[in-house]
């Protein structure tokens, strides 16, 4: 019978590699997820830009005088939404909670607080994910999610 050779000097062993656990070195799943949650993020806010303020036709109100220090600006009439605008923004929806629970639920914030992580520092390194390379869409990927009319001009 013979002995396991001694772990080169160069290899970390689990315990040593948990020792120089470091919060802000993502795991590629995270930042994978997190770029996801970006573009979803991205998608919407143009879609949402071109529907009506009402889901369901409505009338809308006539402004009204001010009361109490507040305007009332009122509504015009809405057209409602269509089946497929109505579809769309459901489908952006249910998929940006998918990938919100994807980053919000990772192993690795577990992992953080389990190393010490918590309160003011753990907020940091939630927010340095949202800037961490890879986890952003770039300008040209960016570009890309938005159509040719939500563009707008320079002024």
């Amino acid at each position: 019978m013979s002995t396991p050779a001694p772990a080169a000097k160069d290899q970390n062993t689990p315990e040593e590699a948990e020792k120089e656990f470091h919060p802000k070195a993502f795991p590629a799943d995270l930042i994978a997820a997190q770029l996801r949650l970006a573009e979803l993020y991205a998608a919407l806010h143009p879609h949402q830009q071109g529907l009506a303020w009402s889901r369901e036709e409505h009338p809308g109100w006539a402004k009204e005088e001010e009361e109490r220090g507040r305007k009332h600006e009122g509504r015009p009439q809405s057209p409602g939404w269509s089946q497929q605008d109505a579809a769309a923004y459901d489908r952006l929806w249910d998929e940006l909670r998918e990938a919100a629970a994807a980053v919000q639920c990772h192993d690795h914030w577990a992992r953080c607080r389990a190393h010490g992580v918590k309160g003011a520092d753990l907020v940091d390194v939630h927010q340095a994910l949202k800037h961490a390379e890879g986890a952003v869409p770039t300008l040209a990927e960016a570009a890309a999610l938005l159509a040719q009319g939500d563009v707008r001009a320079a002024a």
